[in-house]
């Protein structure tokens, strides 16, 4: 699929994308998630919720974060804003990626330097992420697919386990 004009950058993913064949997300996809990120920074409120579909991704608005943490290898401050799902009074977020080879920058960040801070809406609070794995992975993944079935065809795309990491 292509942007909405000749010249545009490509704002979806090809549905026809095999397994480990998606290297990065496209330009116009990459631009969409900067805008809601900047967004999360200026307006949270308005941000919190969100509609994917322009990036594709079917099924309404969705609850976001925003997730601050401390970049690896600059040492730096960073921001993204990320779908997250509940369960219970836990808090996930999932590095898909769109089914990229890779798994997500922040993702490997929080691997590295797990305390971090996220901020829903207006309220914000220290975490520490959490990998989650086994039977706690499992139940949390149906629910997440449950919720977005489009993370089961992120899945799909890569042979790489998409992680789940829990903020506790």
């Amino acid at each position: 699929m292509s942007g909405t004009g000749e010249g545009e950058p490509v704002k979806y993913i090809d549905p026809a994308t095999k397994t480990d064949e998606l290297q990065a997300l496209p330009d116009g996809v990459a631009a969409e998630l900067e805008a809601h990120r900047l967004q999360y920074l200026t307006d949270p409120v308005a941000a919190h919720m969100w509609d994917p579909i322009v990036i594709g991704v079917p099924g309404g608005p969705v609850k976001c974060l925003l997730l601050t943490y401390k970049g690896r290898k600059s040492g730096r401050t960073l921001t993204t804003a990320l779908q997250y799902y509940t369960l219970g009074d836990q808090i996930a977020i999932v590095g898909s990626r769109g089914g990229t080879i890779e798994h997500p920058v922040w993702y490997l960040n929080l691997v590295d330097e797990p305390k971090c801070h996220i901020q829903v809406g207006a309220d914000g609070r220290d975490a520490v992420a959490r990998t989650v794995t086994g039977a706690e992975r499992e139940a949390w993944w149906a629910m997440v697919t449950a919720e977005q079935p489009e993370q089961a065809v992120y899945q799909t795309r890569t042979t790489r386990e998409i992680p789940v990491v829990v903020m506790d």
